[in-house]
């Protein structure tokens, strides 16, 4: 007798095969994002759209839109195998054209959904997608790409600077709140930040989302660059803009939870499709928003797919992952009753653990030199550890303990900082657990926590003098920066997503210099190796004095690898001088000034002082040699030797 042969259906390139579905399912299909979705094609000799939408769980689907009146009974899709994704061709489809899904559910109701695979959606209010085809975008940052591929973060400065982009700055008068597009954007933000001396920039909110007031936090449109600011080729060429003038962008991702928008993800089909069916497991009670079914290898892909997309499609360089300890713990916001512990008694998420593995390894495997950056804010282990000692594999965490311990300290009334000394010296003890970035960012100034000039004590100068002191604390510390939009120059009042940034403030004196002195700091920062290519070892930092308790007085030295151009800080957190200041150092060399916060540029007294200071043959701070320096009130002073 003769073998039977499996007869396969042969499939064109731009249709749905066996293969697709196949990785799909598997949760591996990591550019699933050129099949299911709109996409242009032409077929059976005529040029139009082809659709593709997983619904697993409808008995029909169809494809509504401007050009069929959004009827549901004209362009029916057709289901491909038993993974339940619809597909349909609708020939002569342009470009611009709006659309959405109608999906008919078991129980035969009709529900209306946007693309989750969308690459444009309609301004809101409006919640259509818009067919867009962005397989051929412009990019001229060859140098930039190729090089990043040798960057590595650990070894590199860091300074990034926390943008909403829509309240940065606006014109004035004009319909829409005057957002800037991401063309304009484009060319103002490059020259603010080569200016001020960052690294990078973070931009909050670009995915799709239908609420200003979330922020971008609450998405329904994971492909979709939002339509505020302009076209998906205009944010491309923002990217492409920033890269060629040498600026890296990170944007902000949100794989943790998504909003019950009708239009949205939820569910998608009827049926919890996207999220866990469980409530206990598929919604976040403080928010308000379903969870990701982190088990589910079509959803995985989903996220996976898409932190691939904006990096390797849209050649951002890193995504900031929000929330990340919501998705690692299942009792997150959550009481007694609301949550089910995993199979081993615990509550960790053990899929959520999984995902985060498979997600860094792939994302950062693919693409070197990008960076997976996450916002975690209990004592997880390992989250920046690889994936094969344990870890999450993630390239940097936000150290949130650090923020904490450092804006409680600097609200006190001076007076009191001896009482809670510990609190600016303690995070040195945990420094080389992860790989961490500093962080000041837009959680720290909203919902009436004030804006950080606020936070200080006293009044008019004491406030910039005690900004100033703590931003170059801040620089000193191991660790990569980030800082929000506006607090570089004093922002008085709390971050709205409403107005633009108080520039007008830059007319005032005090505003100038403490957004010069900021300025200087990140300069200095680019410039000395010693800030930032030890950050993650020990032989980086060293101490000087730590326990000056009473004076509230730091001291302490950054290396650097070749023990050449060493930095040696001195930050007094009173207004007392200390006009007999000595300081203890490490050899019995030369010590260069080379920042002086009493400068009149910064708002000091301008006081003349050497800049070069010669060790002496004289104990201070455990240390056989020290130099006198005359430390001002809130002083900051930075030698090099």
């Amino acid at each position: 007798m003769g073998k039977s042969k499996t007869v396969r259906k042969k499939t064109n390139a731009y249709e749905i095969g066996e293969l697709d579905e196949y990785l799909f399912g598997q949760g591996t299909h990591y550019e699933i994002y050129k099949k299911l979705g709109a996409h242009k094609v032409t077929a059976r000799g005529k040029e139009g759209i082809y659709f593709a939408v997983w619904a697993p769980n409808a008995r029909r689907v169809s494809v509504v839109g401007d050009f069929n009146d959004w009827c549901f009974e004209k362009n029916y899709m057709k289901r491909q195998g038993e993974i339940g994704i619809y597909t349909c061709f609708i020939p002569g489809r342009q470009q611009g054209e709006l659309y959405k899904f109608c999906i008919e559910t078991t129980q035969g109701k009709r529900i209306f959904k946007a693309d989750p695979f969308a690459t444009y959606a309609e301004l809101r209010p409006g919640t259509a997608s818009r067919i867009m085809d962005v397989s051929h975008l412009a990019w001229t940052d060859e140098v930039w790409m190729k090089s990043r591929i040798e960057w590595e973060n650990k070894n590199n400065p860091l300074s990034v600077y926390e943008v909403h982009m829509g309240s940065w700055m606006r014109h004035p008068d004009r319909e829409d709140k005057g957002f800037y597009t991401y063309r304009e954007f484009a060319g103002e933000i490059a020259k603010y930040v080569k200016d001020m001396g960052y690294t990078h920039v973070e931009l909050m909110g670009i995915l799709e989302h239908p609420f200003d007031g979330s922020w971008g936090y609450q998405v329904t449109g994971y492909y979709a660059p939002t339509s505020r600011y302009g076209t998906p080729e205009d944010f491309a060429y923002m990217i492409n803009y920033l890269h060629k003038n040498k600026i890296g962008v990170i944007l902000d991702w949100v794989p943790a939870h998504f909003p019950r928008d009708a239009h949205g993800l939820a569910l998608f089909d009827g049926t919890p499709v996207f999220e866990y069916a469980d409530q206990r497991k598929g919604e976040n009670p403080d928010w308000g928003t379903k969870v990701f079914d982190y088990g589910k290898p079509e959803v995985r892909n989903f996220l996976i797919a898409n932190a691939l997309f904006w990096i390797e499609h849209y050649h951002v360089d890193g995504l900031r992952v929000d929330a990340v300890a919501s998705m690692l713990y299942l009792d997150y916001g959550k009481k007694e009753g609301q949550w089910i512990p995993n199979k081993f008694g615990g509550n960790e998420n053990l899929e959520a653990v999984a995902f985060f593995k498979h997600l860094n390894s792939v994302v950062l495997g693919r693409n070197p030199g990008a960076m997976m950056i996450a916002e975690e804010s209990t004592a997880w282990p390992r989250v920046t550890g690889a994936p094969e000692d344990g870890g999450l594999g993630f390239s940097l965490k936000w150290n949130m303990g650090w923020m904490h311990d450092f804006t409680e300290y600097m609200k006190l009334d001076p007076l009191f900082r001896k009482n809670v000394h510990y609190q600016m010296s303690f995070s040195i003890e945990y420094a080389y657990s992860e790989n961490y970035i500093l962080v000041l960012s837009h959680d720290e100034v909203v919902h009436l926590k004030r804006s950080l000039i606020n936070k200080m004590p006293g009044n008019g100068f004491d406030k910039f003098a005690n900004l100033k002191v703590a931003y170059a604390f801040m620089m000193g510390h191991p660790g990569k920066k980030l800082l929000f939009m506006g607090q570089e120059f004093g922002q008085l009042r709390e971050w709205s997503e409403e107005r633009e940034l108080d520039w007008f403030l830059l007319a005032e004196e005090p505003h100038r210099q403490i957004q010069r002195f900021y300025k200087d700091l990140l300069h200095l920062y680019k410039k000395n190796r010693a800030l930032y290519e030890l950050d993650n070892e020990p032989k980086g930092f060293e101490w000087i004095n730590k326990d000056d308790t009473f004076r509230s007085i730091f001291s302490f030295v950054r290396h650097s690898r070749d023990s050449e151009k060493n930095l040696l800080f001195v930050c007094n957190f009173t207004p007392v001088e200390r006009s007999d200041y000595r300081v203890g150092v490490p050899r019995k060399k030369q010590y260069k000034l080379i920042l002086n916060s009493d400068e009149k540029e910064y708002g000091g007294t301008g006081e003349e002082r050497p800049v070069i200071y010669k060790a002496e043959t004289k104990e201070c701070d455990g240390r056989a040699y020290s130099f006198a320096y005359p430390l001002p009130g809130y002083g900051v002073a930075v030698f090099e030797f």
